[in-house]
């Protein structure tokens, strides 16, 4: 009845079991949910060739009714195939299968099925973790199906080459309509490629009759990664809820995709090509690679270019070409008449851009109309005569592991990777990231030693840790150094024989200029005056690539400076430290990853880490490439992802943990007798290990005395071998965004704060949920816009740090290091020598701000001046010497917080919106950050 109901209501009539196929099928496929729909045409079409085949859709699954399902079976099945799209291990079998199988065993038992009627039940997996399943999966399913012994518990669309549960497929078997029209279009994350698309299926629907269909496939990286859009238009329904494999339109918006990603393998034949090109049409052909100008020519491709960044640029547009290329795409595809595309497109651009003000409007509409000027069809020779090829994955003197795994996921084909070779524990290496060279900057910075005065700011502030200095030996600057390699002398006390060189890695960059933007030194002409060119600029990123990238791999085979050298407590020497957190896959330009590069520049060989989700823990956890690497030794962060709301809790455990181990390595060492060696027992235990230098004797320490318990033969020696390294101190730091620190995991957070015990935390504020869309926190400020907050957050910001200081007893500081990089640096060395907990919380700027994130250190600058983010240390420790603990390192607000609010849209849009209420929310932002800055500069003047 309440299918019935349902029907009456939206149009669209459902059983509890929906059958379809032939009346007298005698194989019949039980499923639920979208992959029905792919099974739903395969039958279909295997109908129409004479197969007797049927398929159960299952509409309602609890409560289950056996009897209904019987009913909907058709009478002369005799084999049925159950998919389910969940593993149970440890069960019989997975859930519909058994519900399935109960069934039919209850209508044997009853009489409603004889015994010699009864129909074999077997079960299978499909789908798990989003895998493809196609038509030549269901095929294959109905293939097993035949067999005289039918394979039960199977899996399908993997291959498991362990316990050979997978069934084959043709992979070339396609049920697809030649009515239906398909394209894709790979795009780079961050340029509007996906929202363009989603643009033009509204478009699509609402200009035409037609059925549309859209699927976006790209991984986890925030920004910069490839994405797939596969659009499906068709006459008729479509129930192809499958990923395309031959498209009559194929786009690629980003040319480096076509140095590593076979991308014409999806073109039908005769199909069209359309590709964001920076080189003219008389120079195009000549720069692809060989096996693109022999797909093209094999597959007889039209073939047109647009330069889509160069339109996109002049129009102020950056690096969002998604209009551009959605103009182009319409006038050539013929899936509507073009005049009338060009005009739907104008509609949508009002109805995506309208609320960012006229301006963009028309911005917009200039560049759709542009494009159309600007795509050029480019004949095809007889032959591919490129000298360019494909570039492999990774190099051939990767890791096995890399090679046979990682750079499978890297090229795409991480679908086809066997069981066999996937790591049955979860652990990943680390340092992979290194290998994917993504080359999606457009430019790159460049050095002038000249103007340079090594302040290494720019390293500091680089995101990817693509940009980084090195002081060496002057015999590195001669002879094997590429032929465009650049040195100067090294300024500062000590350095005096040593060079220094400022390399950028050329295809990890993401060309967020930001190390440009913060760069302090001008070049100057002969008058004196500043010319505007920094001592690095930026400079497009092809012409020079292989030059840059000779010169990077030169500057990686230079040994690091001895950190005898230099104070990695500065700002300058910190930079001279190897990072190990590098060319992770966060947005260009990010204001997380610079903290977390530190904090591995700092205390990288002893760091524990315990990663709260979040944007932290994707761009640092994800697959296929780690950007948590090691020192030459093979010492680095260890790092984990526990539960959201989990992760203060993991972090402590994790100090337990290790504090038990190293006491019990204590109490074992002090309790041996180590005959000869009881001296070097004596140094480990009285051993000072508060500096990076005490960490690294005692490590020499350690190791020796592993040597020789190595070579002990009692049970005693073993025991303490097993847990010797504890005795070498581990930094244990908990990382995490606002929405754990200051929502979600906060009780966690405030019950490991008051434990007293010697953990530290890294709060990233970006004040949204950044990770998840930008969804409002405790940690948003009042006035600010964000999702669940769309006229405004009415609320306060939550004082995270003031909460915290109210203990007394935990090391608190509030960081910005557009702000002050000094105070930055020495905020994490306090924290660190800090005896017990300690938390600090900095400010990070995020897209969800809608900020130009090239020039988004200067907002760091204005939330101190500005009062919103006073820079602070509360250090209990000058308790002890009769010093009050809150040291105030920002002066007294100057200027209005509104020149500090309105250069971000996260604040300006309410103003357009409703600027009433606009206004409102600001004067109480203002009294919210003069009564913060009153309270704390209350307590900094206190007397003890």
């Amino acid at each position: 009845k309440a299918m019935d109901r349902f029907a009456k209501l939206v149009g669209r009539p459902y059983r509890l079991f929906d059958y379809v196929g032939a009346e007298d099928a005698e194989y019949v496929i039980v499923m639920m949910g979208s992959g029905a729909d792919t099974a739903h045409e395969t039958v279909e079409f295997l109908n129409a060739t004479g197969e007797k085949i049927g398929l159960v859709k299952v509409r309602l699954y609890r409560p289950f009714d056996s009897a209904a399902l019987i009913e909907a079976l058709p009478k002369n099945v005799k084999v049925i195939a159950v998919l389910d799209r969940t593993k149970e291990p440890g069960a019989a079998g997975e859930p519909l299968y058994l519900d399935v199988q109960n069934a039919v065993m209850e209508a044997v038992a009853d009489g409603r099925i004889t015994r010699a009627d009864m129909p074999v039940v077997v079960g299978g997996r499909y789908g798990l973790g989003s895998a493809e399943f196609n038509p030549g999966m269901v095929k294959s399913v109905i293939d097993n199906l035949k067999e005289d012994k039918p394979k039960n518990h199977f899996t399908v669309g993997i291959y498991d080459d362990l316990t050979h549960t997978s069934l084959p497929w043709d992979v070339d078997f396609s049920t697809q309509a030649a009515s239906v029209h398909q394209a894709m279009f790979y795009g780079l994350g961050g340029d509007g490629t996906v929202g363009a698309n989603k643009n033009s299926i509204k478009i699509i629907g609402k200009a035409t009759d037609f059925y549309a269909q859209g699927f976006f496939v790209y991984d986890s990286k925030k920004s910069g990664s490839m994405t797939i859009s596969h659009l499906r238009f068709s006459p008729d329904p479509i129930r192809s809820s499958y990923l395309i494999k031959e498209a009559e339109f194929l786009a690629c918006h980003t040319f480096t995709f076509l140095e590593r990603i076979d991308i014409l393998k999806h073109l039908k034949q005769g199909g069209t090509f359309l590709l964001n090109s920076p080189y003219p049409p008389e120079e195009v052909w000549d720069q692809l690679p060989f096996d693109v100008q022999q797909g093209l020519i094999e597959k007889d491709a039209k073939f047109y270019i647009l330069d889509a960044y160069s339109l996109a640029k002049s129009l102020g547009l950056g690096a969002r070409i998604n209009i551009i290329m959605q103009a182009a795409f319409f006038s050539i595809s013929g899936v509507l008449p073009e005049e009338k595309a060009i005009n739907m497109v104008e509609m949508a651009v009002e109805d995506t851009y309208g609320d960012k003000g006229k301006g963009v409007v028309d911005m917009n509409v200039k560049a759709a109309n542009l494009a159309l000027e600007r795509v050029h069809k480019i004949p095809l020779p007889e032959k591919a005569s490129s000298t360019i090829r494909m570039r492999q994955p990774v190099p051939d003197d990767a890791p096995e592991f890399v090679r046979m795994v990682t750079a499978e996921m890297i090229a795409a084909r991480g679908a086809q990777i066997p069981t066999s070779l996937l790591p049955n524990d979860g652990k990943y290496p680390v340092g992979t990231t290194k290998y994917e060279k993504r080359n999606i900057a457009l430019e790159i910075p460049v050095w002038d030693p000249e103007v340079c005065i090594q302040c290494n700011q720019c390293a500091l502030v680089c995101p990817h840790a693509t940009i980084r200095p090195k002081l060496y030996a002057a015999s590195f600057a001669n002879g094997n150094a590429p032929e465009a390699w650049q040195a100067v002398s090294a300024r500062g006390r000590g350095f005096e024989e040593l060079m220094y060189t400022l390399q950028v890695a050329p295809e990890d960059c993401t060309g967020c200029g930001t190390c440009v933007h913060i760069c302090p030194a001008e070049a100057k002409d002969e008058s004196g005056q500043k010319t505007g060119r920094k001592a690095i600029y930026m400079e497009s990123q092809s012409p020079i690539r292989e030059q840059e990238v000779a010169k990077w791999n030169y500057f990686l085979s230079i040994p690091d400076p001895d950190p005898g050298l230099f104070n990695r407590f500065t700002t300058k020497g910190s930079q001279f430290m190897r990072p190990l957190f590098e060319f992770s896959g966060a947005c260009a330009g990010c204001g997380e990853t610079p903290y977390i590069k530190l904090l591995t520049q700092l205390y990288g060989d002893h760091l524990v880490i315990a990663n709260a989700t979040g944007c932290s823990s994707i761009f640092g956890g994800n697959l296929p490439t780690t950007p948590y690497t090691s020192r030459e030794d093979g010492r680095g962060p260890a790092w984990s992802n526990s539960l959201f709301e989990d992760n203060a809790e993991f972090g402590l455990g994790m100090r337990l943990t290790i504090d038990k181990l190293t006491g019990f390595a204590r109490d074992l060492l002090g309790e041996m007798k180590l005959n000869g060696m009881t001296a070097l027992g004596k140094e480990i235990l009285q051993a000072d290990t508060r500096t990076p230098e005490g960490i690294e004797e005692q490590r020499a320490r350690v190791e020796e005395l592993k040597d020789y318990l190595d070579k002990q033969p009692d049970a005693e020696s073993r025991r303490l071998s097993s847990v010797a390294d504890y005795l070498v101190p581990k930094s244990v730091w908990i990382v995490g965004g606002d929405g754990w620190a200051y929502d979600i995991g906060y009780g966690g957070l405030d019950h490991v704060l008051a434990s007293g015990r010697n953990v530290k935390v890294l709060v990233l504020d970006t004040g949204v949920y950044s990770n998840t869309g930008g969804q409002a926190s405790k940690a948003t400020p009042r006035g600010a816009v964000a999702k669940f907050a769309a006229a405004g957050k009415g609320m306060p910001k939550k004082d995270l740090g003031a909460i915290a200081m109210s203990y007394g007893n935990i090391y608190v500081a509030q960081v910005a290091y557009g702000a002050n990089m000094t105070q930055l640096v020495k905020a994490f060395q306090e924290a660190e020598a800090y005896d017990g907990p300690a938390i600090i919380i900095a400010y990070a700027h995020c897209i969800a701000h809608g900020i130009n994130m090239t020039t988004a250190p200067d907002l760091h600058e204005q939330a101190e001046k500005s009062g919103f983010w006073p820079l602070f240390r509360f250090n209990p420790a000058l308790s002890d010497e009769g010093k009050n603990p809150l040291q105030l390192d920002s002066k007294p607000p100057t200027g209005d917080i509104k020149e500090f609010a309105y250069h971000q849209n996260r604040f300006l849009s309410l103003r357009q919106a409703d600027p009433e209420r606009a206004e409102i929310l600001l004067k109480a932002l203002r009294e919210d950050v003069a009564g913060r800055w009153k309270f704390y500069e209350q307590m900094a003047n206190l007397d003890l």
